[in-house]
């Protein structure tokens, strides 16, 4: 499960307790219920990032929906060997990204499975969540409605190359420790500097420098750092600080990555 609901109001448990009457033998696992309000592009980073970690046939449940109520469409989609059940609004435009060469997008439109048709404020309870329990009790997909295409797709902010010695990306979410993640990849650096060392890459973002470690303690307190994390992409932190506090980081602030001189 991930939402943005956090975990101050009953939300997701009353979620949960609607699956478990459904499917008592569920296993749910909660990715996070701390997505910022309303953050669809945030929402659609994090579970594109971490989707895959989990096993073969899991299904993941995502309500960040700020078009609840609205005309917009329950959808459940069918990637690889994953499932998501979520709003049409483009929280899964990074899973049909990374979708290998099996994507199959589905309306639901089986409301009878719903708790109630008419549910302005809470779809997360009255239909994400028994869509999900009746799906991992082993229905097939086609139970749940019609294959669609037209399904909604957000900008997926993208690094890109400036020049053959300068890549540029973006700030794209700030984590609980204040550190900001970006959109550029290992796999981006590469293109610049194979090695990878320290000292061989300059990092600027709002007017400031800084060189990329290995590990978070190997930089100095109170001083702006990055490193690849552990997902393969560029954090800018601040060694037991918050980066994004001290320096007004937010998403969408922008920042290159060059080869130093």
């Amino acid at each position: 499960m991930t939402t943005d609901f956090g975990y101050a109001d009953p939300f997701v448990g009353v979620m949960k307790g609607v699956i478990y009457d459904i499917n008592p033998e569920v296993n749910i696992v909660d990715l996070t219920h701390n997505i910022s309000p309303q953050s669809i592009q945030e929402a659609a980073f994090t579970i594109g990032m971490h989707y895959h970690y989990f096993p073969k046939n899991s299904l993941h449940l995502v309500v960040v929906d700020p078009g609840v109520g609205s005309e917009r469409r329950p959808i459940l989609v069918a990637a690889g060997e994953h499932y998501f059940i979520g709003p049409d609004n483009g929280v899964f435009s990074y899973v049909y990204r990374q979708a290998p060469d099996y994507l199959r997008v589905i309306r639901i439109t089986s409301d009878h499975l719903f708790l109630m048709k008419d549910s302005p404020t809470f779809q997360g309870r009255d239909v994400f969540a028994p869509s999900a329990a009746w799906l991992s009790t082993g229905k097939d997909i086609s139970y749940f409605g019609e294959v669609i295409t037209d399904y909604h797709v957000i900008d997926l902010p993208a690094s890109w190359r400036q020049t053959d010695e300068i890549l540029q990306g973006e700030v794209i979410l700030i984590d609980r420790f204040g550190n900001a993640i970006t959109n550029i990849r290992k796999a981006d650096i590469h293109g610049l500097n194979m090695s990878l060392k320290q000292g061989a890459l300059r990092i600027s973002l709002k007017g400031m420098d800084t060189r990329l470690m290995s590990f978070y303690s190997e930089a100095q307190a109170e001083t702006l750092s990055a490193l690849l994390n552990s997902s393969g992409y560029l954090e800018l932190f601040i060694y037991k600080g918050s980066a994004a506090s001290q320096y007004s980081i937010v998403p969408g602030d922008l920042l290159t990555v060059s080869i130093s001189s």
